[in-house]
């Protein structure tokens, strides 16, 4: 039961924020535990798919985020040189697309509304768990004890390490580039501009008045695992050199991208102990070629709440969680690792089959590609 129960969230992102949220509207005191000075304007877009929007609606956000974002109505996927349609795929649900900055705002405000603590430069270090004691160690060398913890700390996941070893995760070889540009009266579409060992996607934010590019090169040299690494914006346009003119232009007004290598991280083996509890990228790092991050960590914040809502002993609500929720993330993040080839077909045979294809099944059947994920967006956690 949630009703007067303490509980600390370790991370302000959205995972960490959401599932705050979540148990203070179930009657929990919570605290969020966040290492940055404040809860500000960081990353670029994201796009929010049907599952994870239902989630927003259940929290009583989604009408204030839809105010700032996009609703979109199509993927498109076009070929690297010539910039022509491969294939269209319409979207009928709640897609969106959203500036992350934006999602966590709205996510603030509902938590301080709610009630949630947050305690801001408060980086947690190390975890260490003793029975139904979570003893954090901060960056500044304190210490405290903790009672129920969940922790939506990231990759780098102190809370992970408690009880799960050390994992080392390896290069993909990929490198991906993101970068926010001035609106250009774009279509609330995501365009994807697919060549060889290479893909990019674009799409506007912020009702037009943002350009987000995501840009995706095949690549030996591995780069940091840091989305906050800026790099040279040449570097970006050397790599997309030999694309259509719509995307040079575009990469010209590029001024400051960050780069960061894609690594793939397992799935945690263990997600809770009797007292502490993985989400997010701490329990299933996921890489973002479905884009299902956050939509991922939205679709856990609800069902760890809501199972710790329905059972009264903490032990068993935090492994019911984790028997709902890592089975269906450790399908999705399969699906994403697989999708990354498709974008990357290199001129031959197969690409010419896999585009000619793609151009039929649109033109005849686009509901057949769209019904392939159909799995992953109709997914409701809130059931």
């Amino acid at each position: 039961m949630l009703i007067g129960k303490p509980i600390t969230v370790i991370g302000g992102g959205v995972g960490g924020l959401a599932v705050a949220l979540a148990c203070a509207q179930g009657g929990a005191a919570v605290t969020v535990l966040e290492q940055a000075a404040e809860i500000a304007e960081v990353g670029a877009g994201i796009q929010v798919s049907p599952n994870g929007w239902v989630v927003l609606k259940a929290l009583g956000v989604a009408e204030a985020l839809s105010a700032q974002s996009i609703r979109s109505t199509a993927v498109r996927l076009r070929d690297f040189r010539r910039g022509t349609e491969v294939f269209a795929m319409p979207l009928t649900g709640p897609f969106h697309l959203v500036h992350r900055a934006d999602l966590i705002d709205v996510l603030h405000h509902a938590c301080l509304d709610a009630g949630v603590e947050i305690r801001l430069n408060a980086q947690v270090a190390e975890v260490e768990v003793d029975g139904a004691v979570n003893r954090l160690t901060f960056a500044d060398g304190g210490t405290e004890d903790h009672g129920l913890t969940l922790a939506a700390d990231g990759l780098n996941s102190a809370a992970r390490r408690a009880f799960n070893p050390r994992s080392k995760p390896f290069f993909t070889g990929q490198v991906a580039w993101r970068a926010t540009l001035p609106g250009r009266d774009l279509p609330p579409e995501a365009h994807v501009f697919m060549g060889p060992g290479r893909h990019l996607v674009r799409y506007p934010l912020r009702g037009g008045v943002l350009t987000n590019i995501v840009a995706v090169e095949e690549r030996d040299q591995w780069a940091v695992e840091d989305w906050a690494h800026l790099d040279d914006p040449k570097n970006l346009r050397a790599a997309f050199t030999d694309f259509c003119p719509e995307i040079r232009d575009l990469l010209a007004d590029v001024q400051a991208p960050n780069l960061w290598g894609l690594f793939r991280h397992p799935v945690a083996k263990i997600w809770h102990s009797d007292n502490l509890a993985l989400l997010g990228d701490a329990a299933h790092p996921t890489l973002p070629f479905l884009a299902q991050g956050a939509n991922l960590a939205l679709e856990d914040a609800f069902v760890l709440a809501r199972c710790l809502s329905d059972e009264a002993e903490t032990s068993k609500a935090l492994a019911a969680y984790a028997g709902l929720r890592k089975p269906r993330a450790l399908q999705v993040i399969e699906a994403a690792n697989d999708n990354a080839t498709n974008y990357h077909l290199r001129p031959g045979p197969l690409r010419f089959a896999a585009h000619s294809a793609l151009r039929l099944a649109s033109r005849y059947a686009p509901h057949v590609v769209a019904n392939r994920y159909r799995w992953i967006h109709a997914y409701d956690a809130t059931r």
